[in-house]
């Protein structure tokens, strides 16, 4: 039997506010949404994922879910029960783990539990036991203790068969359900109950978005990577120095645009995630590079980074040369080094300096420049 993974991303997200849905605002360098099928993409025993999401939203779900396998897109409805409904009626048969996008972060042996004990039951949900007390009140007032042994926080992805989930909507009705679980108990079939995990608590306000970010935080790890380039003097200028044309008698000898600045950044980039160097993506011998802008290879890095779930902190970069001098144009160049990888200017630094007259720059043949990149990426990553 196909097993599907059909991931419900068609809310508003309204209680945690903003101006986009929260399974589209980024979490640790990437979209809510990514998060949560990137857990079912990668897990061997699911054969698909699809995702159902809200009107209007298709923009967002394709720029989130870029590169990733996922089927046609479903568009949900105005409840969760439609948009459920929708997905299911789109999938046809098979298995299916119903997911909240709202749970990015599902741990695989939860999936591998769900799949486990479905085949002796109609259903099978995580759930948590209630761990703090708890109590009825009204008026601010405590009106005395409820007996937790027999209460369970449920949480999802919940494991069914396709024909049975809609089967238990059509006998008991979309209005009976707050979660999959509890439309299949309205219809009177069998849910089981499997070990839940604390990573699969719901992002509903500020404070679990905070809880989230401390918990990728836990799993991020720094990284260094330092970057060299050189070009020599040859032609005419202008020459193209961190993503600017600036006037010059001379031009730069290259098989691209020859920008040092941007060529030593690249490598910090690409050496930080251990992606080797500038030659082996972009190299000297292919034609289709000749004259090509450096913008593409920085950009390039950049995507790679984040494409891993990495998040750049900081580039640095010293540009070394006699002539042209760098003081005139070092904010321009800051501010397009900035656009092109989609940082704050406060996260980027240009220094100049000069050999004194020393070596081929001292004797200006041509222009060399160092940078130094920080990253975060997860770990194994």
């Amino acid at each position: 039997m196909t097993v599907t993974a059909l991931i419900v991303a068609a809310g508003t997200g309204e209680r945690l506010g903003g101006e986009v849905p929260k399974q589209f605002r980024p979490i640790g360098g990437k979209p809510v949404l990514r998060w949560a099928v990137e857990a079912m993409v990668g897990h061997p025993l699911i054969d698909q994922v699809r995702v159902v999401i809200g009107a209007g939203q298709r923009d967002l779900a394709e720029a989130a879910l870029s590169g990733l396998p996922v089927g046609e897109l479903i568009e949900g409805g105005a409840e969760r029960s439609e948009s459920v409904l929708n997905g299911l009626l789109a999938i046809g048969e098979g298995t299916v783990l119903v997911h909240d996008a709202a749970r990015p972060f599902c741990p695989p042996d939860v999936i591998e539990r769900l799949l486990g004990t479905l085949d002796g039951c109609d259903g099978a949900v995580p759930v948590l036991a209630v761990a703090d007390t708890l109590a009825k009140g009204s008026g601010g007032v405590l009106d005395g203790p409820v007996e937790r042994k027999q209460l369970l926080r449920v949480q999802t992805p919940q494991a069914f068969h396709v024909e049975d989930l809609i089967y238990a909507y059509e006998e008991a009705g979309r209005n009976s359900a707050t979660d999959e679980s509890t439309v299949m108990l309205a219809a009177g079939l069998k849910v089981a109950t499997v070990e839940g995990d604390p990573m699969l608590e719901k992002l509903t306000t500020p404070a679990d978005w905070s809880r989230a970010e401390a918990i990728l935080s836990s799993r991020f790890v720094s990284r260094t990577g330092l970057g060299f380039d050189v070009h020599a003097f040859e032609g005419e200028g202008p020459i193209m120095l961190g993503g600017i044309a600036i006037a010059h008698g001379r031009g730069l000898a290259g098989h691209s645009d020859a920008d040092v600045a941007l060529h030593a950044i690249t490598d910090a980039l690409l050496g930080c995630a251990g992606l080797g160097d500038i030659g082996q993506h972009f190299p000297p011998s292919d034609p289709q590079w000749k004259g090509a802008s450096s913008d593409l290879f920085l950009k390039h890095a950049a995507d790679l980074i984040r494409e891993r779930g990495g998040i750049i902190d900081h580039v640095d970069v010293t540009i070394i040369a006699e002539e042209p001098k760098v003081g005139p144009h070092r904010s321009a160049i800051r501010t397009r080094i900035a656009e092109i990888l989609e940082l704050g200017e406060d996260q980027v630094s240009i220094k100049a300096t000069t050999t004194e007259g020393m070596g081929f720059t001292g004797r200006r043949e041509g222009i060399a420049a160092q940078a130094v990149a920080s990253i975060r990426m997860m770990r194994n990553a």
